[in-house]
């Protein structure tokens, strides 16, 4: 890999391998990856399943761990396709897919978007898509699925994991756009995710340990939750996310 931006991170990674040839090789395709996410374990391990390049095609040029570097990497290398975290710091997916607009919409060397997240939200799903990515595949996907679905978004496809096709064919078969919710526009992404978590029944301690962060993080992130819906507690909280269907 040459030169990638790298931050810190923690744990993760894609499971198998990447599809070989009867001849050993990868039939002469090739296909350059830029990796987003902000756990560097997770990176590591993506890029060890699948960026051997002699046997899977892919050549990893570049990783990043938030917003910023992400846009500053994308647009330094130029890969075909780009595996994006939907939760980073910074402003999310969503906002590097707005900044990387121009890339994506280049006719002649486009840079298309695959979602690779631990989250299987529908309004994660069909945000990151409105926002011009190709697919969404969960992080449970094998490395030989992933380096398929790579291949696949670099032709034009459109990629999901099974279950989440559905989030998306229901959002774009309506004719009615979906109600903005400003009262959750309001949250950050984390802060969506550790809302989610809260309404599922999870206690703070299983929070931390899921979201790769500290009990007193997620106390701070439910605190900011309840102040900006203004709740008086998670038992409110649980039912305003189920009433909105999130949970």
């Amino acid at each position: 890999m040459s030169d990638p931006t790298e931050a810190n991170g923690t744990a993760g990674s894609a499971e198998g391998a990447g599809p070989v040839d009867a001849g050993g090789g990868t039939g002469g395709r090739r296909v350059r990856v830029v990796l987003v996410d902000d756990h560097r374990m997770f990176r590591t391990g993506v890029q060890a399943e699948i960026g051997q390049t002699e046997q899977t095609g892919v050549e990893v040029v570049g990783e990043a761990a938030d917003v910023d570097q992400a846009v500053t990497v994308i647009t330094a290398t130029r890969p075909e396709v780009v595996l994006l975290d939907v939760h980073l710091p910074g402003g999310g997916g969503v906002e590097v897919l707005r900044r990387c607009a121009a890339l994506m919409a280049d006719a002649e060397r486009p840079v298309r978007f695959l979602a690779l997240s631990v989250s299987d939200a529908a309004e994660d799903v069909i945000g990151v898509i409105r926002g011009g990515a190709r697919g969404y595949v969960t992080k449970t996907i094998t490395g030989t699925d992933l380096v398929d679905s790579v291949f696949r978004v670099q032709e034009g496809d459109a990629v999901f994991s099974p279950r989440l096709a559905g989030f998306v064919l229901d959002a774009f078969a309506s004719t009615d756009a979906p109600p903005v919710d400003e009262d959750l526009d309001r949250l950050t992404q984390r802060e969506r995710e550790v809302l989610r978590l809260i309404a599922r029944g999870y206690a703070y301690k299983e929070i931390a340990k899921q979201l790769f962060i500290s009990v007193k993080t997620v106390e701070s992130h439910v605190s900011a939750v309840l102040r900006k819906l203004q709740l008086s507690n998670r038992h409110e909280l649980t039912r305003w996310a189920t009433a909105r269907r999130l949970v």
